[in-house]
């Protein structure tokens, strides 16, 4: 890019820099926050008005599904085409294009064989050849690694609750416990074609339900603790994976967020022991991704939580996770109530009315959403931010022009640069703030970058100094 072209960018970005807001420069750990709602961002009418709304309370990033047995309900001729007629990935592929333009990243869970792939069953029954599972994965990570104009997907999971037979089957056989030996085969193929398909992408194991029996009973569908479901599994060699997914729901609907429950079910309460278990087993520590997480209201939900609890909880939620070095990830389920969706934690009705809680979990969530990096004292952060919204109208390798401030935990300003740096297939850029970290210190770094288009963005991040 043209030198001056580039002092222009930089310019731009200072004057937009001089209006971020000073609760935006308070020191907290930072993480993306976000919402899944297929029905409010994929199939809702009012879905781009949704994914805006969305974004104003500080979110940015949108998990949703990549359903195989929906996708592609008959085989493809050619399955490593994401462009042969038997798929179906039209709603996804307006998600992903259009998520940028509201600032938004997405994160994409696989899940659901399909009946030609296990011999006409159920889609929680695993594919009789893993090797379909990986050459649909490789296909969607490919078809979304930020090259080939469908957009960009960096973040992925591999299949819904794998520790509730309801979703993966079978959990037993006769008392043997199975369903962690099945799953990781799963994984496996999984992880293999979506690495294949895009190696930048980071890709979580588990996305595992909060509780589970450890025992079949009879006439009740099987379950397995997630912490047992963990240990079983980190006994499968050749596992790899960036995270651990959990869905840390308290066990009723009407229950708060650190409602207390016996090991080795997980709700928030024992997160720490399950951190610490899996930081155990896998000899090494395990990011958590809280990928779903809500609390239903009444009267939609009869045993649900009032609107005013809903709104306490949620802070007392996103709070909690905030404060656990090992969360980096909080994904809030759902968005809106909708017609047809059985859960009611939205933070809109569905008519439309504004809960409690979407300020709450706005004014909350935009004091924690961006990211966090780590570094020792005397060492410059390499910082990493996400800007979704340029890499929308720009193609990975340009040159992204930023004015960065970085402020110490008092709010005083440390230092002010402008650098450039090339935009990233995953949707990041890379710099390094001119400063020289103080040991036990931590830092909030606010960029405003831009692209040649003129198209701006704001990010934060967080740097903690060991």
């Amino acid at each position: 890019m043209p030198v001056l072209k580039a002092v222009r960018f930089v310019l731009v970005a200072l004057t937009a820099l001089l209006v971020i807001p000073a609760a935006a420069v308070h020191a907290a750990q930072r993480m993306p926050i976000g919402f899944f709602d297929d029905p409010s961002f994929r199939w809702s009418p009012e879905r781009d008005q949704n994914m805006q709304q969305a974004g104003v309370t500080g979110a940015s990033l949108i998990h949703t599904t990549a359903t195989w047995a929906t996708i592609a309900p008959k085989k493809p001729a050619n399955p490593a085409n994401g462009d042969d007629p038997a798929y179906r990935l039209t709603d996804l592929d307006e998600l992903v294009f259009n998520a940028g333009l509201y600032g938004m990243r997405v994160m994409i869970d696989v899940n659901g064989t399909p009946k030609w792939a296990n011999g006409g069953k159920a889609p929680n029954v695993m594919p009789k050849k893993l090797s379909d599972l990986t050459t649909f994965t490789k296909m969607l990570a490919t078809r979304y690694n930020g090259k080939t104009g469908h957009g960009s997907v960096s973040l992925w999971s591999v299949w819904n609750e794998p520790n509730l037979q309801l979703f993966l089957t079978p959990q037993f056989v006769g008392k043997k416990i199975v369903g962690p030996a099945n799953y990781a085969k799963l994984f496996k193929a999984a992880y293999a074609g979506i690495k294949s398909g895009n190696p930048w992408a980071k890709v979580a194991i588990g996305e595992t339900s909060a509780r589970g029996r450890d025992k079949p009973l009879k006439g009740v569908s099987g379950s397995v603790a997630p912490g047992t479901f963990a240990r079983l599994l980190a006994q499968v060699k050749g596992l790899k994976f960036d995270a651990w997914a959990h869905h840390p729901y308290p066990t009723s609907p009407n229950l708060p967020p650190l409602q207390k429950v016996r090991f080795p079910n997980v709700t928030l309460s024992t997160l720490p022991t399950f951190e610490g278990d899996l930081k155990k087993w896998f000899h090494r520590a395990v990011p958590i991704w809280i990928t779903e997480y809500g609390h239903e209201t009444k009267p939609a939900e009869p045993h649900g939580v009032t609107y005013a609890q809903q709104a306490a909880y949620a802070k007392q939620a996103l709070t909690y996770a905030k404060n656990d070095p090992n969360v980096q990830m909080f994904i809030w389920f759902v968005y809106r109530d909708s017609a047809g969706n059985p859960w009611q934690s939205g933070l809109y009705s569905q008519n439309g009315a504004q809960k409690p809680a979407f300020d709450v979990f706005g004014s909350v969530a935009r004091l924690i959403d961006g990211t966090t990096t780590t570094t020792k004292a005397g060492v410059p952060p390499r910082v990493t931010m996400y800007v979704p919204y340029l890499a929308h109208y720009s193609q990975p390798g340009t040159t992204i022009g930023m004015t960065y401030v970085v402020y110490d935990a008092h709010s005083s300003t440390v230092a002010v640069g402008q650098p450039t740096a090339p935009l990233e297939p995953d949707q990041s850029i890379s710099f390094t703030p001119a400063f020289t970290p103080v040991k036990g210190e931590h830092y909030t770094v606010v960029a405003t970058a831009n692209e040649p288009n003129g198209h701006n963005e704001s990010r934060t991040a967080y740097v903690s100094v060991s």
